[in-house]
């Protein structure tokens, strides 16, 4: 595993920011109002030709009674267990302050090694001397850092760096599958995250939209490695006016690129909701391998037919997507959760699978003898042959005398027949259609 920064610190005090800054690209949500990094977040960053993962925690509020502050102290407590360095971010501005004292002491009992960052000193090359006090916490050195500037910021990575582990413990990430778990707010993709990793990983609250970033989990059993992304919950874009719920729409966009598989989470109660459509409207069109994971089952007043019905429902208002599976679980009591890996595993060798393009037009030449290609005013479609061209999604190029003879109708015909050979559950289906100039005229 790679090593893993944390930066913790009380909340306001930049580290979202300097998080930011450090990886060099605007992942976590930056805006000041406390509490605003509910959950850990992480990303990759790389320094000396090491990659490393970086994780950004709620403030540590060390006395707190609302609910979410108590929630983000947990996250931050086991960020900081998983962590094989602790950057702790201090702010000059507000000085030490007896909450950091708290936060430090937290630390040093949690026996990792920690460095230490006194965040906000903008002015280069003049040392402002309100830093001494931070010695009295008892962590050493302080490293002057601006998260706003970047000054520092090297000085603070190669602190952190003395203490990785050897680099010749090789990573080996390429058979990971990335799975993102999507759909509207308080479906359940928190609680169906932490039933598989066994840990309160994201935070699982009734209040909606309190996972507001993706957060990463990396999960590995006997049926191979995962990288779970949690999206935050997906709102009709009509009632996203707070900039912070507008980044997590975007963020649950970018989520849905970097995986290579799509849960779409609904809730059985409810069966497919408008919002639904759009939410695997998204992952469709980004050419996804999906699976339709139908949630609190167990909630759901059954009979021998109620399966079937909903399976009907989802098929009749997801028609698009008549290609992926259907999974009826409960992330509560953990009914067929385990079923799920071999599903992921299934769908992403699916969406991986070459085809020969022998066995492409043998196919061809089969479904084309059985229903006449289009004609239009004497003029007959004619299709000459077809090749595979990319995976994840399959992507097939047809060529033809003239793409306007192609009609839509004749292209769906002709991946239900690539399908019905080939299987390509679980994933969309891409054809290009390209015009060849006809010789014969």
């Amino acid at each position: 595993m790679k090593p893993l920064i944390a930066i913790v610190g009380r909340p306001n005090v930049g580290k979202s920011m300097l998080f930011n800054k450090l990886v060099g690209q605007r992942l976590s949500i930056v805006e000041d109002t406390p509490g605003v990094t509910r959950d850990r977040l992480y990303a990759e960053a790389e320094w000396l030709n090491r990659k490393f993962d970086l994780v950004d925690t709620g403030g540590i509020e060390p006395g707190t009674d609302s609910e979410i502050l108590a929630f983000m102290r947990q996250q931050a407590e086991i960020a900081i267990q998983n962590a094989t360095v602790i950057v702790f971010l201090c702010d000059i501005k507000t000085g030490l302050t007896a909450s950091d004292q708290e936060v430090a002491n937290l630390l040093l009992r949690s026996g990792k090694p920690v460095v230490l960052a006194v965040n906000k000193m903008d002015q280069v090359g003049h040392t402002n001397p309100d830093i001494y006090e931070f010695y009295n916490l008892g962590l050493g050195d302080p490293i002057p850092v601006s998260a706003v500037h970047g000054h520092g910021t090297g000085d603070l990575l190669d602190a952190c760096f003395q203490y990785f582990p050897p680099a010749d413990e090789a990573e080996e990430e390429d058979d990971v599958i990335k799975v993102a778990i999507i759909g509207k707010p308080n479906v359940g993709k928190s609680s169906l995250v932490n039933r598989i990793l066994g840990e309160q990983r994201v935070i699982v609250s009734d209040m909606a939209g309190t996972t507001r970033d993706a957060v990463d989990s990396y999960f590995e059993n006997k049926k191979g490695k995962y990288l779970f992304i949690d999206t935050a919950g997906m709102r009709k874009k009509s009632k996203v006016d707070d900039p912070i719920e507008k980044f997590s729409v975007l963020r649950a966009t970018m989520a849905i690129e970097r995986a290579d598989v799509c849960l779409i989470l609904l809730d059985a109660n409810e069966g497919v909701t408008e919002q639904d459509t759009k939410v695997a409207g998204l992952a469709h069109e980004a050419g996804k391998a999906c699976i339709i994971v139908v949630n609190k089952w167990d909630a759901v007043e059954k009979d021998d037919k109620t399966m079937d019905r909903m399976r009907q429902d989802i098929r009749r208002d997801l028609s698009y997507m008549t290609y992926a599976p259907i999974l009826f679980i409960s992330a509560l009591t953990g009914q067929r959760v385990e079923r799920l890996f071999e599903l992921i595993n299934y769908v992403t060798d699916q969406a991986s699978l070459r085809i020969t393009t022998g066995m492409l037009n043998s196919v061809l030449a089969d479904a084309t003898a059985r229903v006449q290609p289009p004609t239009d005013k004497g003029r007959r479609l004619k299709i000459y042959y077809m090749t595979q061209i990319g995976i994840k999604p399959p992507h097939f190029v047809c060529f033809c005398n003239d793409a306007k003879l192609f009609h839509f109708s004749y292209q769906r015909y002709l991946e239900n027949q690539i399908r019905s050979t080939f299987g390509l559950e679980g994933t969309p289906v891409r054809l290009t259609i390209r015009q060849k100039s006809d010789k014969e005229g």
